[in-house]
């Protein structure tokens, strides 16, 4: 039988560890050859195919190059045979993982529920969840990704590591980054980063690790314009951190900076339940919605920081209760518990997700009946809204607060748009200074995210009088001018009622005109200001003259009754101050023609 030799040269340059062989041996496919090492790491040449070794031509020591030959084989010859000289064939080793794989899980069990029991525990006697548990259930399933899992409190040289492990797991937080609601709007438009921090570690408050944990999330949050959603639940600064020793005061993290600059770039939406002081209600309050349970107490400090400062004794639930924070407009959304924050997180993120390709509504002709026959009476105007709106899509955002102008997000045909409208039934639909305030700063998130706004007025006008210039009236008022001139995203105004004053035009984004489309119901009235105010001052000497009560109040109602000819929707549509009249049960319709929405 003919025999064929074959060279076996180096893969890599390296160094020669041990030659396995010897002149002579015979070897089989795939039995080692040499060991050789590169930059510290071993790779095994082993035989091609069964053969005998003819020449060694390396040693143990020697270092070799790309392509030097280090053994001759001789083996049986193949008639397909061309290829004399070859690279020996290098062998991975089996990873030896069994124990590193156990360490690891056994690490990663430390920030488990299942290893916190007593916590988990104390936490659910409160009726609250586990940060774990919040985390679950915000974000759809398996789509979690973590960072610093393994973290631990800057505090080595104050405990011990088993001690770290047990007692400050993921130094208090949770980040990473989740799909949210991907089943609506896909994967893609969905990815969310996500800050959870844990009150049940050292009281959720802020160390080193901490702080650069929510950094590192932050920065990939604005480096792919991603949503955040944060729990926001804890003590604030923590003093204990006694490895950094590079630090005075601790004041140079740019957690906060980097959270608030991310404001109008991609939505903020903060959850909160329980305590929340200091640092974290900083952050809760740059949020752009922010929702807090009933069981929450939010305050820019804490008890042991008001009493150092010589301010009292205050027990945590005394500092910014949830009744004192959303009537003053610090909470945009109150929730009866964890679970149902957490709800509400998901569907305030879904507007800024996209458009829902199903929908429904009530029936529009019922818009007919809604507007009392006579102007003097109030009416519900979030019965409206919700008849006007796809089933299910109204979430009021601020209640309490400036309760004279509702805002919130809405659907019309699946597509998410923000809502502002006059409730009469507060201040007779006039527009006061807090009002003022929740509109403008409503209006400016809407724009800033490309969110389509519709606002329905009616309203008399801005709120007067000494009081309301003690709220800072003119300021307050002036930056929902402000708020609207600078809008770029479409606006249409519906009037159902009253459009009077400044405070309509306001309405309107500062003019009747600024609108993409601008039209009233039929029982729209429109005037520089309120009619009866009106009368009284235009006409104050007619009515002075009047000495009777009786005749004075007919000239008056007269008067009040030529006005509101003269001021009726369809003279003002005449005169082209508006664009239309319109049937209210085409209300829908005329709001998706003017914005383009493509079914």
């Amino acid at each position: 039988m003919n025999n064929s030799t074959l060279r076996i040269a180096s893969p890599l340059a390296a160094a020669v560890i041990s030659v396995d062989v010897q002149p002579g041996d015979p070897v089989l496919k795939d039995q080692p050859l040499v060991s050789l090492e590169s930059m510290k790491m071993q790779t095994l040449v082993t035989a091609p195919e069964d053969a005998a070794v003819k020449a060694v031509l390396v040693a143990n020591g020697d270092t070799v190059q790309a392509g030097q030959i280090l053994f001759e084989l001789e083996c049986a010859a193949a008639a397909t045979r061309t290829t004399p000289e070859i690279v020996g064939k290098v062998v991975t080793a089996e990873p030896a993982t069994g124990n590193l794989l156990e360490e690891l899980q056994t690490q990663l069990a430390y920030s488990s529920d299942a290893a916190r029991a007593d916590s988990v525990q104390r936490r659910h006697k409160k009726g609250y969840r586990s940060a774990r548990e919040n985390l679950t259930d915000l974000c759809d399933t398996n789509s979690f990704v973590e960072y610093g899992q393994l973290a631990v409190a800057a505090q080595r040289d104050r405990k011990d590591a088993e001690s770290l492990k047990i007692e400050s797991p993921g130094d208090g937080v949770i980040t990473g980054l989740a799909t949210i609601n991907s089943a609506d709007f896909g994967p893609q438009a969905t990815q969310v980063a996500v800050i959870v921090n844990d009150y049940s570690v050292l009281a959720g408050t802020q160390g080193y690790f901490h702080h650069k944990k929510i950094d590192r999330i932050l920065e990939q949050a604005g480096k792919a314009s991603l949503p955040v959603v944060m729990y926001t639940e804890g003590g604030g600064g923590r003093p204990g951190d006694t490895d950094v020793k590079t630090q005075i005061a601790g004041l140079d993290v740019p957690t906060f900076a980097r959270w608030a600059s991310l404001s109008g770039r991609v939505p903020l939406i903060a959850v909160n339940n329980g305590y929340c002081f200091a640092g974290n209600a900083a952050l809760f309050g740059c949020a752009d919605i922010r929702i807090a349970t009933k069981n929450s107490w939010i305050g820019m400090a804490g008890p042991a920081m008001i009493e150092g400062g010589g301010l009292g004794s205050f027990a945590p639930t005394e500092i910014g209760p949830i009744e004192i924070q959303a009537k003053n407009g610090v909470v945009d959304l109150v929730a009866e518990d964890e679970s149902h924050a957490t709800e509400l997180a998901q569907k305030c993120l879904a507007y800024f997700q996209g458009d829902k390709q199903s929908w429904d509504c009530a029936d529009q002709s019922d818009l007919r009946e809604m507007m009392p026959l006579d102007r003097r009476f109030v009416y519900d105007i979030r019965s409206i809204i919700g008849q006007l709106v796809d089933s299910d899509s109204f979430t009021e955002l601020s209640q309490p607060y400036g309760a004279g102008i509702i805002i919130g997000f809405i659907r019309i045909e699946g597509v998410a748009m923000g809502l502002m409208a006059n409730d009469c039934r507060v201040l007779g639909g006039a527009i006061d200074a807090e009002a003022a305030d929740k509109a403008a700063r409503f209006i400016s998130l809407c724009d800033q995210f490309s969110i389509p706004l519709l606002s329905l007025c009616d309203t008399p006008g801005f709120m007067v009088g000494p009081v309301s210039e003690e709220q800072a009236a003119v300021r307050r008022m002036a930056a929902l001018f402000i708020a609207g001139a600078k809008i770029t995203v479409p606006l249409v105004t519906i009037f159902l009622r009253k459009g009077y004053g400044l405070g309509a035009m306001a309405m309107a984004g500062g003019s009747f005109h600024h609108p993409r489309f601008s039209a009233a119901w039929p029982a729209g009235e429109f005037g520089a200001m309120g009619l009866e105010g009106a009368v009284r001052l235009g006409f104050k000497k007619e009515l002075a003259a009047e000495t009777d009560e009786a005749a004075r109040d007919a000239l008056f109602n007269q008067l009040v009754d030529s006005m509101y000819q003269r001021g009726k929707a369809t003279e003002a549509a005449a005169h082209l101050e508006i664009d239309a009249v319109i049937d209210p049960a085409d209300t829908r319709a005329v709001i998706v023609r003017a914005l383009g929405i493509v079914e």
